[in-house]
């Protein structure tokens, strides 16, 4: 079914301020969540709600924590999340490295001990609309074994990068396993298959089945050993510039709480110039002949396609979370 984008805002904001959320917060958390259900990244939408709200409950998100500066030296800044809301760190840290970087031309920002981002997207969005390019990434509970490992050690750590375009911003955001745990998820409770093999079943063959892969916690990385490597990389990196918590030390807790995150903005040197060679570069990629009934897209094409869609349709809710949330 679908519903008005206002109306998802709506009640989304209407079950924080139940939970004790300023006005504000709940007003911005509330548009993220529904933000992210209006670009068709459902699994950190609607349905990653009612999750959020027991955290708040468990007290594993401080709805009134507030980033608070602890270190950093020239264009490199580090901060506490107190465990606050994690798309509000985000969005802070994220507009903290937009100032910097539009004042120096590139900026630093890392944040501790701060909660689950939902859609990393939001912050490439975030720069993209600012004019600048991003990277930035996450660390998370372990969830994902090793190449040649059987236990999960690995997170599957998500990467963003965003480049800014005037006909439509290239924001690239993606899970370090094939398939991220939101997207099993969702699959598992359509009750399909994977499209493509997404890790290994309890006995260790190789499967399409979600729910397989949920239980045996195996889920295999993007190419293999080199999505292994590069999952081992973004924890080194979040955790040491942000001098919190890694992928093991998260995972002690039980709970996917008190991350690591790191937020790079480069502001472009000529934005007419920078423009022309994004332009060509897209040209070159889109001119490849194309399987039978495919297309080529570039990253960030379809969810400009899927808003529009939603604004004007409205969005896409699973029924029985949507009335879950209504309960709230």
């Amino acid at each position: 079914m679908t519903i008005p984008f206002h109306q998802l805002q709506s009640e989304f904001k209407r079950v924080l301020l139940s939970l004790n959320f300023s006005e504000d917060r709940a007003k911005q958390c509330a548009n993220i969540f529904a933000e992210n259900s209006r670009d068709g990244v459902y699994t950190h939408g609607l349905n990653r709600f009612p999750t959020f709200v027991q955290y708040v409950k468990d007290g594993l998100v401080n709805a009134d924590g507030e980033p608070i500066k602890v270190g950093g030296f020239g264009l490199i800044e580090q901060w506490n999340g107190n465990l606050g809301p994690g798309m509000l760190n985000a969005s802070f840290c994220m507009e903290r490295a937009i100032s910097i970087a539009k004042e120096n031309g590139i900026a630093c920002v890392s944040i501790k001990n701060t909660s689950h981002w939902m859609r990393g997207g939001t912050y490439g969005w975030q720069a993209a609309e600012a004019g600048l390019i991003a990277i930035c990434f996450t660390n998370t509970i372990a969830n994902m074994p090793p190449w040649g490992g059987i236990d999960a050690r690995l997170g599957n750590n998500p990467l963003v990068i965003s480049v800014p375009r005037k006909e439509g911003h290239i924001v690239l955001d993606m899970a370090i396993s094939q398939y991220s745990f939101g997207k099993l998820n969702l699959y598992k409770s359509k009750n399909e298959q994977l499209p493509l093999p997404g890790g290994y079943d309890s006995d260790g063959n190789l499967t399409t089945d979600p729910a397989a892969i949920i239980e045996s916690q195996r889920p295999f990385p993007i190419g293999f050993w080199k999505g292994s490597g590069l999952s081992l990389v973004l924890d080194l990196l979040a955790t040491v510039l942000s001098q919190g918590r890694s992928t093991g030390e998260v995972t002690k807790n039980g709970s996917e709480s008190g991350v690591s995150q790191v937020f790079i903005c480069i502001k472009p040197h000529d934005g007419i110039k920078t423009g022309t060679l994004v332009k060509e570069i897209l040209a070159y990629t889109k001119s490849s002949r194309t399987e039978k009934g495919k297309e080529i897209l570039y990253p960030g094409e379809n969810t400009l396609r899927i808003r529009e869609k939603s604004m004007k349709d409205g969005v896409w809710v699973d029924e029985k979370i949507w009335e879950k949330v209504k309960s709230l």
